[in-house]
């Protein structure tokens, strides 16, 4: 944890260097798109990511991930998301200090996430 937390400096930060947006991540060739939300937010508002053949969805509620972190791919770049940021940054420390290097916290909420799957941004991914 103290090596993750060393490497978040000022300059780290002020160059958003913690944040990907959802069209980058959505438009890589591997990524893992990680849903800290609970099972309730999941159950009212849906974000299903199908047509990114690339993306892998993951749902693990931020309570659930330390069990499971295992399901959590080294080998991808992992998008942490949920609405305002606050539960996807604590899993992102929590990744980063367990030897996760490529995750980033995915930038916008819930508008960000949605104008990358409208239909014109859908057409251009196929």
């Amino acid at each position: 944890m103290e090596q993750a937390l060393k490497s978040m400096t000022f300059d780290f930060f002020g160059k958003g260097q913690h944040k990907i947006m959802p069209e980058k991540l959505l438009g890589m060739e591997k990524a893992v798109f990680l849903d800290v939300r609970s099972n309730e937010e999941i159950a009212s508002v849906p974000l299903p990511l199908g047509i990114h053949a690339n993306v892998t969805s993951l749902h693990i509620p931020i309570n659930e991930v330390p069990e499971r972190l295992a399901e959590i791919p080294k080998d991808a770049m992992v998008g942490v998301f949920c609405p305002h940021g606050v539960r996807a940054s604590m899993v992102y420390v929590y990744l980063r200090s367990k030897g996760y290097e490529q995750v980033k916290v995915v930038g916008g909420g819930y508008a960000a996430v949605t104008d990358a799957l409208m239909p014109g941004k859908l057409l251009a991914a196929l």
